[in-house]
């Protein structure tokens, strides 16, 4: 998700993990040091649809998640996905936890900072997700004035609606389920984050609808590794490329978004 971390806290918590795990991943021979032999470990912040999520089965699905899957594979490597809570996910692969984080993540400058990205994969906008009858009142930031708004922590919606709605009601939730809950509940009036999860959502739910896309400059996301793991930087963007070039990519794209 378009999430932002918070950034001073996180280089000081990448500093001391670096130093307990003795430096970068990096391994001779240009090979990988994996978490776990056979295995392209995933660290993720789930259920976010439709970016990462269990099927019925149990199987993790997504966006993210398939385009990992796929590159897993391309490597002859399996997926294992770890759930991790978002703030702070971006140090899990210093902290051993995982090989890369996969969670819908923007790439910022605070962000690489403390990691490295791969290239970015996917462009995405901030929102407004509006239950139907309320699409032509709440459509603007001047029609959020005394209206309580719904934002995830740590992430770049939140941090738009501070900037940009400050007459606004800000509500800050942890969890993305919790979020969604109150505002099924109407406890909150809106949820303003990243246009895909809004637009999923609403045509999921059949009750709501996004009623502004924000005319903001694209966020792009990326995947994250331990700063310094150039190998595995390497192994992923070389995989993306791949799954661009095969249609790999158009096809899990349109599986959760449509052909446009």
């Amino acid at each position: 998700m378009a999430r932002k971390t918070r950034v001073f806290a996180a280089i000081a918590a990448l500093s001391l993990v670096v130093a307990a795990c003795g430096g970068s991943s990096d391994t001779s021979e240009g090979g990988l040091d994996l978490v776990k032999d056979g295995a392209l470990t995933v660290c993720s912040d789930v259920p976010y649809e439709p970016f990462e999520f269990k099927a019925e089965d149990g199987t993790y699905t997504g966006f993210d998640m398939d385009l990992m899957r796929a590159i897993a594979e391309l490597n002859d490597l399996e997926l294992e996905v770890s759930e991790q809570g978002f703030d702070g996910i971006w140090l899990a692969p210093a902290a051993g936890k995982c090989d890369v984080v996969a969670s819908s993540m923007t790439i910022t400058e605070q962000r690489t900072q403390a990691a490295d990205f791969t290239d970015g994969y996917f462009d995405s906008y901030q929102s407004l997700l509006v239950l139907n009858e309320n699409k032509d009142t709440l459509n603007s930031i001047e029609s959020l004035t005394g209206k309580t708004i719904a934002v995830q922590t740590g992430t770049t919606g939140e941090e738009y609606a501070k900037k940009n709605a400050p007459e606004a009601k800000i509500q800050s939730f942890d969890e993305a389920s919790a979020m969604f809950l109150a505002f099924e509940a109407g406890q909150v009036d809106a949820i303003l984050q990243d246009f895909p999860i809004n637009a999923y959502r609403a045509v999921k739910q059949g009750t709501s609808t996004v009623s502004i896309k924000f005319n903001t400059e694209p966020e792009q996301y990326g995947f994250a590794v331990q700063k310094g793991d150039t190998n595995l930087l390497k192994i992923l963007n070389e995989g993306l490329a791949t799954l661009k070039t095969n249609g790999s990519y158009d096809s899990i794209f349109a599986k959760y978004f449509g052909k446009d």
